[in-house]
């Protein structure tokens, strides 16, 4: 049973009733289905269905598209959806300010769309009150599907660079660099090793 986006109500109710008259059934979508998935949702509306609800983990984007860009999430890190779909776009500039304050690796989750074609140059605006012009930043267009590319770039380029809905961008910190073509924030292993010298 398949729903095209805005529905996601209305299929989830329909894996509950099934769920009720007995069947096992698994509601399934890309990623991860705590994160920007429908886990949630599925709690939400059988808080008073009799089904037994067990959450399979996967791996979101951000850790799948950083895999393939090197180790950008090696420290902390932030990952914010720019879809205004769900959620104001005024939020989430507030919320893409205040992780930019604390230099830590952000992840963008749909950053761009017919629709949205200026918000990722929005967002790095935003980044570019906090971070240097040259920080490293990279993004992955169809992470795990035919046609996955990456590219590493700084900042200032990441603002003029056009992106889409299957693209998952990656901002670095200042310490973020990039190490034989991939992206790197270090941990603080090796300045760790200076101090006990």
């Amino acid at each position: 049973y398949t729903t095209p986006m805005k529905q996601e109500i209305d299929r989830c109710k329909y894996a509950i009733e099934q769920a009720e008259s007995g069947k096992e059934v698994a509601v399934i979508s890309s990623g991860d289905a705590g994160v920007y998935g429908m886990a949630s949702l599925i709690y939400e509306l059988s808080e008073n269905a009799n089904v037994e609800i067990k959450i399979v983990s996967g791996v979101t984007a951000a850790l799948s598209g950083g895999a393939v860009l090197g180790a950008p999430l090696s420290h902390d890190f932030a990952v914010i959806s720019m879809s205004d779909l769900l959620t104001p776009f005024d939020l989430i500039e507030r919320r893409i300010e205040g992780a930019s304050m604390g230099d830590m690796v952000i992840v963008l989750y749909n950053p761009s769309s017919k629709k949205r074609a200026d918000y990722l140059q929005k967002a790095c605006d935003i980044f570019l009150k906090y971070r240097c012009p040259d920080t490293i930043c990279g993004f992955v267009k169809n992470i795990g599907r035919e046609g996955e590319t990456y590219q590493i770039l700084p900042l200032e380029i990441l603002r003029e660079t056009a992106v889409d809905m299957f693209t998952t961008v990656y901002i670095g910190t200042e310490k973020t660099m990039e190490l034989n073509g991939k992206m790197v924030t270090p941990r603080g292993y090796r300045e760790m090793k200076k101090e006990k010298a």
